[in-house]
């Protein structure tokens, strides 16, 4: 299939279909009897690699990513995991998720029909009338998801290499003033695209109908708008500039982990909790640049003028895809706290014992109760067995006090600290106790 020099190179590529080939070379293609074109593109050229990585690994891939996103958002707004890191991960799996459908639209389902013929009416009906739409909202979703990845990887640079500013860097109206200005310049920059799709009718070479394909349109053709807009602004904004400040702060993050790591029974359990944190995000970002090789090395073809091949785009979609899709993967494998409320929230606990991973067990970066807390619970149930034992006849007689002449009831109770979860020996703990008092009060 001919791909024009000005196709891109992500999922906010327009669809391979979308030629720019000039009039006189379609007329010459016309007059070989051997080549039937449809949409002005060769039929079946190279039809096959692009059903198995588009119509099939990249609409597999993007329904799991649709699933492990919906989930990531349900888990990272509950309230025990409110924070500002937290929020920027919400909007980078809000973002990936609109990204995985737009490329689902785009590249997913019309790779279906190049290889099988199925899907007929959606790739000459349905899909030029939507991609228009699109391709100008997938532009804002990729660009949103590459600079939200640089605000989650500055904000650790700061609560990691910089602690005594985080407090005042890293809050949570911080946060969301960083998305919202985020998707406002990510809009505001994409505006042009709605102008760059046109549709033109065909009479289709098989079935003899009117078909709708999608062209390129006069904005598209200006060398000077392609030269400026398309190309190095592109490049530059969408790759240049992010990648080289993600590997500038990734490596300053990666170096004081190591360091960390050397001297970790010096640290606290809150500098132990940043430290796992960042690791968790560091994975995030490079499984970011791995994935955005292929597309970065489409862009350069297009640099010195030469057409990137065909396989090279669809492959670069399907990472672009996977980058989108595989987050929720890297939270599970290293977020402990993310691990345990997935398990909560979606996994029976009978399949769990009282392990390190049941949901049951409790340790302490998820409890709310202070190590003071514990200590006076402790202490406040060692009185009351002490109060108990040190007592002789009737229990009604010491259950009391005596204050001019009335009698009030005084039974031994604890309030313990509120905490989400608690261990199997605190609860047989805390009922015995409240049987014992109940018994004074009836007695």
């Amino acid at each position: 299939m001919e791909i024009d020099s000005e196709t891109m190179n992500a999922t906010t590529e327009l669809p391979n279909d979308w030629t720019n080939t000039d009039s006189t070379s379609i007329n010459q293609r016309n007059l070989d009897s051997n080549l039937t074109l449809e949409c002005n593109a060769e039929l079946n050229d190279g039809a096959l690699f692009e059903f198995i990585t588009n119509g099939i690994l990249l609409n597999l891939v993007g329904l799991f990513g649709l699933f492990g996103n919906i989930i990531s958002m349900i888990i990272l707004s509950r309230p025990q995991m409110k924070s500002s890191i937290n929020y920027l991960l919400i909007g980078l799996a809000r973002c990936d998720t609109v990204l995985i459908i737009t490329a689902v639209l785009i590249h997913g389902l019309p790779a279906i029909y190049a290889y099988t013929g199925l899907l007929f009416d959606y790739k000459f009906g349905v899909f030029p009338q939507i991609v228009r739409y699109l391709y100008p909202l997938s532009c804002m979703a990729q660009m949103v998801t590459v600079y939200l990845t640089l605000t989650v990887t500055m904000e650790r640079y700061v609560a990691v290499c910089h602690p005594l500013r985080a407090r005042s860097f890293c809050t949570y109206g911080r946060a969301r003033i960083a998305v919202l200005s985020i998707v406002i310049v990510s809009i505001i920059y994409n505006m042009p695209k709605f102008w760059e799709v046109d549709l033109e009718e065909e009479i289709h070479w098989k079935y003899n109908v009117t078909v709708y394909c999608v062209v390129p349109a006069i904005l598209r053709s200006s060398d000077i708008y392609i030269t400026i807009y398309v190309n190095w602004m592109y490049f530059f904004v969408y790759y240049a500039f992010p990648f080289v400040a993600l590997v500038v702060f990734n490596v300053a993050i990666y170096r004081r982990v190591r360091k960390a790591n050397r001297d970790l029974q010096q640290l606290s359990r809150h500098q132990r909790r940043e430290i796992n944190l960042a690791t968790m995000l560091l994975c995030v970002v490079i499984v970011f640049i791995v994935c955005n090789v292929l597309p970065l090395a489409s862009n350069v073809f297009e640099k010195f003028q030469v057409l990137p091949p065909a396989w090279l785009v669809q492959a670069g979609n399907l990472l672009v895809t996977i980058n989108s899709s595989i987050n929720f993967i890297v939270y599970v494998i290293f977020g402990r706290n993310f691990k345990r409320l997935f398990i909560r929230l979606f996994c029976s606990s009978k399949l769990f014992g009282p392990g390190r991973d049941s949901p049951e067990f409790q340790t302490n970066d998820e409890s709310v109760v202070t190590n003071t807390t514990n200590i006076e619970m402790r202490n406040s149930i060692r009185r009351c067995h002490h109060h108990r034992s040190n007592t002789t006849g009737p229990r009604n007689n010491h259950s009391s006090v005596h204050l001019n002449g009335s009698t009030r009831q005084s039974p031994c109770v604890y309030y313990p600290g509120r905490s989400p979860v608690r261990s199997p020996s605190q609860i047989s703990s805390r009922s015995y106790i409240n049987d014992w008092s109940k018994n004074n009060n009836v007695e």
